[in-house]
């Protein structure tokens, strides 16, 4: 047989979506950085059509940003979506999330108005996204919600979701503060406030959760290892499930009082025994510094 008689191979495919503000560009630009082929504000209708060409020209992985700038086409995207499916291609999805107040700020920062605005108030347009999008983030691969994070630490978690050639789950482990909110992005949380607080020893007080003195204390507490590793049980036995599913991105969350010691410490010790594993698996230490 021929090379012209093969049938292209078709490219894995991520779908980048999101409210207005909440750092689609940032991602996209982080998709770029890592030698994805990135398409923006495609209309939904020609979804089919552009992975039958990047397939024709070799390319193996394309991005697309697909979202309410695209108005009244944007309806067209689940039809495309069922298309691309009969074809053998699931898109995998990574939704970007803010809260209303961070958006707010980011568009007072810009001084662009959101697309669906139309003269009228922010917030109206910012729910009315989010009543569009819905759909979209329930079946999401990835939900990011950038409220408390840097443009550089988004692109931190797209390079660890989307820049390996892995087949396996990979994890995202972030350590929190119950008192600034449980993360909504992640997919299973875990409270370690079970755990006497290194706050009220003087000597440990100033320190953080990477520090090796914090570390031993939180992890020869009483009951600390023996949770930790139930939870690296539940893990590795949820890991097979997941894949049959399609999900490829896990992110677990680890919180306590303020996000400082007893998560920090916590959650880099379940990211050492993953990585032991042989698992891909980055930390993000959500309300380090904010204390």
């Amino acid at each position: 047989m021929s090379s012209q008689d093969t049938a292209p191979v078709p490219p894995r495919v991520v779908i980048i979506t999101g409210v207005s503000g909440a750092g689609r560009r940032t991602a996209a630009h982080a998709m770029e950085d890592l030698g994805w082929y990135v398409v923006d504000n495609l209309p939904p209708a020609m979804l089919g059509l552009l992975i039958d060409e990047v397939s024709a020209n070799g390319i193996d992985r394309l991005a697309v940003v697909l979202d309410v700038r695209t108005r009244g086409m944007f309806e067209q995207l689940g039809k495309s979506l069922r298309d691309v499916a009969l074809r053998g291609i699931t898109p995998e999805t990574v939704f970007l999330e803010a809260s209303d107040e961070t958006i707010v700020k980011r568009q007072e920062s810009s001084r662009r108005p959101l697309p669906l605005q139309h003269g009228g108030h922010l917030l109206e347009a910012v729910a009315l996204e989010r009543r569009m999008l819905s759909v979209l983030r329930a079946a999401a691969d990835l939900v990011i919600d950038t409220t408390g994070i840097t443009t550089r630490q988004l692109a931190q978690r797209i390079d660890h979701a989307y820049g390996g050639g892995e087949t396996g789950l990979t994890f995202q482990l972030m350590s929190f503060g119950f008192k600034r909110g449980v993360p909504i992005d992640a997919d299973l949380v875990f409270d370690v406030r079970f755990l006497p607080n290194p706050y009220w020893v003087p000597e440990l007080r100033p320190k953080t959760g990477l520090s090796a003195d914090v570390s031993s204390y939180v992890l020869a507490q009483p009951g600390a290892r023996e949770f930790i590793d139930r939870v690296d049980e539940l893990l590795e036995g949820m890991e097979s499930g997941y894949l049959r599913e399609g999900k490829k991105q896990v992110t677990v969350a680890v919180g306590c009082t303020g996000g400082k010691h007893r998560s920090t410490a916590t959650a880099e010790e379940l990211a050492r025994r993953l990585r032991s594993r042989g698992r891909r698996t980055t930390v993000l230490h959500r309300d380090l510094g904010r204390e």
